[in-house]
This record gives C-alpha cells, sequence and structure tokens, in this order.
C-alpha cells in the first residue's frame, strides 16, 4: 500500500551518450513510497538507461534523480550476472557484509532472506546449477538482505519457463504486501500489468503515459510498439500470472 512520502523523484533527466545519442529526454516523475509502478517500453526506448540511473550506476547529463530516506537495489534482466558466490548462502551474504553487517546479524539476515524466497532447503546447492526462476529468486533474497525498500526488476521475466515467470509474480505481491516500493520494466504487460498501482510509458527517451493501469490500457500502445494484453483477456485482475 502506497503513501504520501514520494520515495523516488526524477526531474528533467536527460542522458546523453559521447556519440550524440539522446537515450532520455526532459524525464520527470516520482514513485511513493510503497507504490507498484510498471514502466513499460519496447526495445530503444530508454528503460534500461532509467534503470541504470536510478540505481546509481551512470549519471545523468542534466537534470536530477532522489532517493528520499531509501536505497535503491537492482535486479537485473540476466540473474547470472548477479551471481558472486559459490552458494545462495554465500552470494546472499556478499552483498549484506559489504553492507556492514557482523557475523551474528549476517547469519540471521542471509537466513530470513533465502527463507523469504523459498531457497532456504538450497542455501549450499552449486548457485549456478538453480534454474532460471531460482537465480532471479536468489538476486531478490541478496537485495532483501541487504534492506532496499526500492526494488527495480529489469525485465523479470526474461528467459523463464511458466513456472518460473509464476514464482517471480508471487515474490512481487510478497514484496507488494510487504510496503517494498517496486519498479518493474518490462514490456510484457500480460504478465504483470494488473498488479501495478501505477502505469508508465517509456518512447525514444521520452514518457508518453503516465497514470493508473486502467487508464493506460485504453491508449494505443501499439503505436509505440508495446502489445495491448487487454485483447486477449477479459479483464485487468487476470494480468497476473500467479
Amino acid at each position: 500500500m502506497k503513501d504520501s512520502t514520494i520515495a523516488l523523484e526524477v526531474k528533467n533527466v536527460r542522458r546523453i551518450f559521447p556519440d550524440g545519442t539522446v537515450a532520455l529526454d526532459d524525464v520527470s516523475f516520482s514513485i511513493h513510497a510503497g507504490e507498484f509502478a510498471v514502466i513499460a517500453g519496447s526495445n530503444g526506448s530508454g528503460k534500461s538507461v532509467l534503470m541504470s540511473l536510478i540505481a546509481g550506476l551512470d549519471e545523468a547529463t542534466c537534470g536530477t534523480i532522489t532517493l528520499n530516506g531509501c536505497q535503491a537495489g537492482l535486479v537485473f534482466q540476466d540473474a547470472d550476472a548477479q551471481i558472486l558466490g559459490e552458494t545462495p548462502e554465500e552470494d546472499v551474504a556478499f552483498g549484506a557484509k559489504n553492507c556492514g553487517l557482523k557475523k551474528q546479524e549476517l547469519s540471521e539476515c542471509v537466513e530470513n532472506a533465502l527463507m523469504h524466497t523459498g531457497l532456504l532447503h538450497k542455501k549450499n546447492a552449486p548457485a549456478r546449477m538453480l534454474s532460471g526462476g531460482e537465480k532471479r529468486r536468489l538476486a531478490v533474497a541478496g537485495i532483501i538482505a541487504m534492506n532496499r525498500s526500492l526494488i527495480i526488476f529489469d525485465e523479470p521475466f526474461a528467459n523463464l519457463d511458466w513456472p518460473g515467470v509464476k514464482t517471480v509474480c508471487s515474490i512481487l505481491k510478497q514484496l507488494k504486501e510487504e510496503g517494498k516500493t517496486i519498479i518493474v520494466l518490462t514490456h510484457e504487460l500480460e504478465k504483470i500489468i494488473g498488479m501495478a498501482d501505477r502505469f508508465i510509458i517509456l518512447d525514444k527517451g521520452k514518457i508518453r503515459f503516465d497514470g493508473t493501469p486502467e487508464e493506460g490500457l485504453k491508449e494505443p500502445l501499439e503505436k509505440w510498439s508495446i502489445r495491448n494484453p487487454v485483447t486477449a483477456y477479459h479483464s485487468l485482475e487476470d494480468l497476473v500470472w500467479l
């Protein structure tokens, strides 16, 4: 449940690369604490660039990005790129340890994060041998262990089978119920838009729509190369794969 506190404010942000490519052009929006926002856009729309700026992995050419009393955690599209430990236990501990947690607190934090994501029984398994869905859950466990209140998911359903998609949706639902602020960057609206409070459309570096999912699904999404899922489903409530 969102509240009146603004967790993230993006104001007049532009990102221009050295070759002159304008990846983001005067982007402004704010996300409230506890809000679940879906940012949709086709490849090249600027979603990944925006994600990198919010997560602090890159800097805007101009404009400001303000995180109010929270830190952002990022779940990459390629979960393998986020695995640093040999086992899930080691992997989750890596980030939390770098946040300054001491041994006893670290152990409890890691166990809680693995239990939270259904991976406790695999804490000593080879991390690279986990399924695609389990690797995505492991990335989320690492964010939970670092106590991030804003979590960004970059194309969370990429390369996942049906069980993996359902697992990720269940985790997103759980995080929402716990009051986390969530941003999902995706073009697969049919899997998650029914869970969102907010719907933002990004196209060629510009925001084309910012409002509720109900309003957004009435827009001509195809002109921004986004498939409108309502043609295949009866209602917005059907657009969550659980």
